[in-house]
């Protein structure tokens, strides 16, 4: 008995091996296939074309490019802030200013992915989000911790800001707390798109 039971273990074990690695494969091919596709309907959207799903079944579309040049990074923004939208990159929450209108433009994205590189952020920073149309410039100006319950209330003013959200602190081993970390950038200038 105990003889047959090792031999199970035997096969067992490196079954179960292969399959966490497996596991591992498909969801890391998985996002990086994602990506390639939410660069290719960002490109489609460039051109002119509106809401394009980067794939067919998708309940979101690019809508902006986040780049904060002095960290390397570049982000293609999804219309919603949904965690279906949240799972591929940051999303823009509806009911704030569009990427190419004056207001305040609110995007969230999550604390230990696209939006890790906020923890390292300070005051004077530059940050760029580009819609189909222009490439706006905004400086950092305001960094806070608020309650999550503080997020609806940000007025959606005529000043022309970009808000950044995520949850806070970066280490937590739990998400969705009940802190966020919003950093605030004023508009400084416009690039027309070609």
């Amino acid at each position: 008995m105990i003889h047959t039971f090792k031999k199970l273990l035997l096969i067992v074990l490196p079954l179960c091996g292969l399959w966490f690695m497996g596991q591992g494969s498909y969801i890391h091919a998985k996002a990086v296939l994602a990506q390639f596709l939410l660069e290719s309907a960002w490109s489609e959207t460039l051109e002119g074309q509106k809401e394009v799903k980067p794939w067919p079944w998708a309940d979101t579309w690019p809508i902006a490019r986040l780049s904060a040049p002095a960290y390397g990074i570049s982000h293609i923004v999804l219309a919603g802030a949904s965690g279906s939208s949240l799972a591929f990159g940051p999303g823009h929450l509806f009911g704030s200013a569009k990427p190419e209108e004056k207001g305040n433009i609110i995007i969230s994205g999550h604390r230990d992915t696209h939006f890790s590189f906020l923890e390292n952020i300070k005051k004077g920073d530059h940050i760029e989000l580009q819609s189909n149309k222009k490439t706006s410039a905004y400086q950092v100006t305001n960094i806070q911790i608020i309650d999550k319950t503080k997020i609806e209330t940000i007025p959606v003013d005529t000043e022309h800001k970009l808000i950044l959200i995520t949850c806070y602190p970066f280490d937590a081993i739990q998400a969705g707390g009940p802190l966020r970390y919003m950093i605030t950038a004023k508009y400084k200038h416009s690039f027309i798109l070609s």
